[in-house]
């Protein structure tokens, strides 16, 4: 009876044996990237993807962020910054100038830009600031002041109020606002009191004036706005 459960028991062994030795490898799984996670987040997706062919959903989606505008597609003209920057913005008529000669309460006054584009100051009479810088005004009073009149004069120049910009068009109140420094397109509408029901809500078209000349842009509603600029909000095709 031994002899014959030997050889069974033999066979049972080799069988079984390698297969308890067997040791298994840890197997790293790495999941597909999903495309539209890509677009969307940027980061791995954990979620299964399942294989597309040439046709299908997603390169259609790429296509259409492919093919859809981007921003600062707008035309905006180069250096359109805020004139909160007093040092490199340029005085025009509207804008209310504090002019301060040191130890001349005579001459220290506030002093509005003409439609000439002139100031009028005693003893010196008329002069051009249009164009010019406020310290580029400030010099142009010191030399005339220096010929003739003060033998050493300091003098400064400040805006106190800025020449105001207009609003037209598909807005509730339409007109001249004062202007106020750091403002957008968005402010000064809600300045007007809004769109009209009818109005264009994406994008206006902005006038603005500079010694070369007047330009028009189609700027969109986070565009800083200047002194003097003049908006107007379109009607919207329904």
């Amino acid at each position: 009876m031994r002899a014959l459960f030997l050889p069974v028991i033999a066979v049972l062994s080799a069988i079984l044996l390698p297969g308890c030795m067997q040791t298994i490898s840890p197997v790293a799984a790495v999941q597909p990237q999903s495309d539209l996670d890509t677009m969307a987040y940027g980061t791995p997706s954990t979620r299964p993807v399942a294989a597309t062919g040439q046709g299908g959903a997603i390169p259609a989606l790429r296509e259409s962020f492919a093919a859809a505008p981007r921003a600062g597609a707008y035309v905006v003209p180069a250096g359109y910054v805020s004139a909160r920057h007093d040092s490199v913005y340029h005085l025009d008529a509207g804008d209310k100038l504090r002019v301060v000669v040191y130890g001349q309460e005579g001459l220290t006054n506030t002093y509005a830009i003409d439609a000439s584009g002139s100031i009028t100051m005693p003893l010196i009479g008329s002069v051009p600031a249009r164009g010019r810088t406020t310290a580029g005004l400030a010099a142009e009073i010191t030399a005339k002041l220096r010929n003739g009149y003060i033998r050493e004069p300091s003098v400064a120049v400040e805006i106190e109020a800025y020449r105001p910009f207009f609003i037209l068009g598909e807005v509730q109140a339409p007109g001249q606002y004062p202007y106020v420094p750091n403002m957008t397109v968005e402010s000064a509408i809600a300045i007007a009191g809004g769109f009209s029901p009818r109005a264009r809500r994406d994008i206006v078209t902005l006038t603005h004036t500079d010694p070369s000349g007047a330009a028009r842009y189609e700027v969109p509603l986070g565009t800083s706005l200047k002194p003097g600029d003049t908006i107007q909000v379109g009607e919207r095709w329904f």
